[in-house]
């Protein structure tokens, strides 16, 4: 490997999440500031929604039930 190419590697990078919880792992940053983590994620937390704003599935259902309808009768 060519030498003086390769960032510097920090085995204790402090990570900071916005909601205070803060850990450390490898970067080659020696302190990262993020938005989320594991700590506070919806889908990590159990607190996740689905929401089906546009009524994809109504949409479906009726364009399906319209389907089944026109299909001939055996």
């Amino acid at each position: 490997m060519k030498k003086e190419i390769h960032p510097q590697y920090f085995t204790n990078a402090k990570i900071v999440c916005a909601c205070g919880n803060a850990f450390v792992t490898g970067s080659t940053k020696q302190e990262l500031h993020v938005e989320i983590c594991s700590n506070c994620h919806p889908f990590y937390t159990g607190k996740q929604n689905l929401l089906d704003v546009a009524g994809t599935i109504d949409k479906f259902r009726t364009r399906a039930s319209k389907a089944k309808a026109k299909l001939p009768k055996a």
